[in-house]
């Protein structure tokens, strides 16, 4: 099978289909430019047609043994073993991630499976006592429906399972639209293995479209309760305004802007390993990465030069190459948009201690100090392989530093101090932080999710059960009351 011939279509109703939109997608490997599917977008009626088919499917699937759904999850699972290196070759040619970073996507992949698995025998029903005589609170979980799925370039695979699976094993029918610079990673293989795994048709539609073909037609239907959207935060403000004036659930992972603090007890080999790894896996191009590096003054010396020495010998080029450790950036309006940030915070006094070249997708890793306070990109997400250091003095500075931002993802603490690096951690204004590891992780036990303009809502376990379920009170009146009237 070619996953680019095959697999690049609407999926609608359990079928294969062409969109009637008025212009095409076409999807690229964002390293040698070639042209991997072009894909005609699905139109406002589409959009209507996929959720109809799953308003009409999750009735049946809802009613079905929680064991026949975990079945069919499982078949997923055993099929993306089965194709683990198709699935890592394709990660790397559409999303132009090194191997490393498709094996790493794809491992998580099959861990949300597992847990995904568990999770559609999870919900539990309650009765609760009462204070009036003879009467029985029941409070049963069921699958809230229809939940719309919008999700992001990066990670378009293990995105794409993290809410499909576990809202299919619950009980939901999912409508998916990718990202549409990887329409394949993101929608199609999807489709594919669910459909191959013996998923009843309706139950996982895939969209590839754009808003400048149906507006917030995904967002408006009437049909969806949940929307689940992973993106930039100005995309998800919208999304959120869009959805609660229609009173349907959010689930949003928004923007970051991390930061990974280097206290003065810190093992500064292990730190700036740490940090090099926060700030440029996958390119820069994740949420939690480490978009600022602080540093105690004390050993900030020691540590640059270290972190520098270390940026200097990551190697771009060739992601298909193993001794690559940066790919390209998504597409090379992308890598314009980095340039340009560069050269501005440049414009503004900051001195680049690494300055990368650019050649097409390709952007080499740059490290800037000496940034003003006021610097804009001091606030931003900078999603590419720039890395910010800042100076701090103290732990109450660095903690003002750290939480000087509209964003509240992800974080770090080294230092050799577990109680210490605790202790700090829980002044950062942060949905997760990590002592002595990477911004950078996800774990399908725990909850994910971030604080600020990082989002709205929690992923992951028991997280994941609440999104994706709704709680409904049954009362049981044993005996007969007595009415006032």
């Amino acid at each position: 099978m070619s996953f680019f011939t095959d697999l690049a279509h609407q999926y609608i109703d359990g079928e294969w289909r062409t969109g009637s939109g008025s212009w095409d997608i076409i999807d690229f490997n964002p390293y040698n430019g070639e042209k991997l599917a072009a894909i005609t977008v699905a139109s406002v009626a589409e959009v209507d047609d996929a959720y109809r088919a799953a308003e009409r499917a999750q009735r049946d699937w809802a009613a079905v043994s929680p064991y026949s759904r975990r079945d069919v999850v499982d078949r997923v699972l055993r099929l993306v073993e089965e194709r683990h290196e198709e699935i890592v070759a394709a990660i790397t040619e559409e999303v132009g991630g090194t191997r490393t970073k498709a094996l790493y996507e794809v491992r998580l992949a099959r861990e949300f499976l597992r847990e995904a698995t568990q999770l559609a025998t999870m919900p539990e029903g309650r009765i609760l006592s009462s204070p009036v005589p003879g009467k029985e609170n029941r409070v049963h979980r069921l699958p809230v429906g229809v939940v719309g799925v919008v999700s992001p370039f990066n990670f378009p695979f293990l995105t794409g399972i993290k809410a499909a699976a576990p809202a299919l094993a619950l009980g939901n029918a999912v409508v998916i639209k990718p990202n549409q610079n990887t329409p394949v990673m993101g929608g199609g293989l999807l489709a594919h293995l669910f459909e191959e795994a013996g998923l009843p048709a309706g139950l996982l539609n895939v969209l590839i479209t754009d808003i400048a073909e149906i507006g917030d037609a995904l967002i408006e239907h009437p049909v969806p309760k949940v929307i689940s959207f992973t993106g930039s935060d100005r995309t998800g403000r919208h999304v959120a305004a869009v959805a609660g004036a229609r009173f349907k659930r959010t689930i949003l992972s928004l923007s970051g802007n991390s930061a990974l603090v280097v206290l003065d007890d810190a093992d500064l080999d292990y730190a700036a390993s740490a940090a090099v790894f926060s700030r440029f896996v996958s390119q820069g191009q994740v949420c939690m990465a480490a978009n600022r590096i602080l540093v105690d003054r004390s050993v900030q010396p020691e540590f640059t030069e270290k972190f520098v020495a270390k940026v200097r010998a990551l190697r771009t080029g060739d992601p298909t190459d193993p001794a690559t450790q940066l790919g390209p950036v998504i597409n090379n309006f992308h890598a314009e948009a980095l340039s340009g940030l560069v050269d501005q915070a440049l414009a503004e006094g900051a001195t680049a201690l690494v300055r990368g070249s650019t050649r097409g997708n390709l952007v080499e890793p740059t490290v800037l100090a000496g940034l003003p306070d006021d610097s804009p990109i001091l606030k931003q997400e900078v999603f590419g392989p720039v890395a910010l250091l800042l100076p701090f003095d103290g732990e109450d500075e660095a903690v003002r530093i750290a939480n000087d931002s509209p964003y509240g993802l992800s974080g770090a603490v080294m230092t050799e101090n577990v109680e210490r690096g605790v202790r700090f951690a829980r002044r950062i204004e942060t949905g997760m932080i990590h002592i002595n590891d990477s911004t950078i992780q996800d774990d399908p036990l725990v909850a994910f999710g971030g604080e600020k303009a990082s989002g709205i809502g929690r992923m992951n376990g028991e997280s994941t059960v609440d999104v994706f379920t709704t709680q409904k009170w049954i009362s049981v009146q044993h005996g007969r009351s007595e009415f006032p009237f």
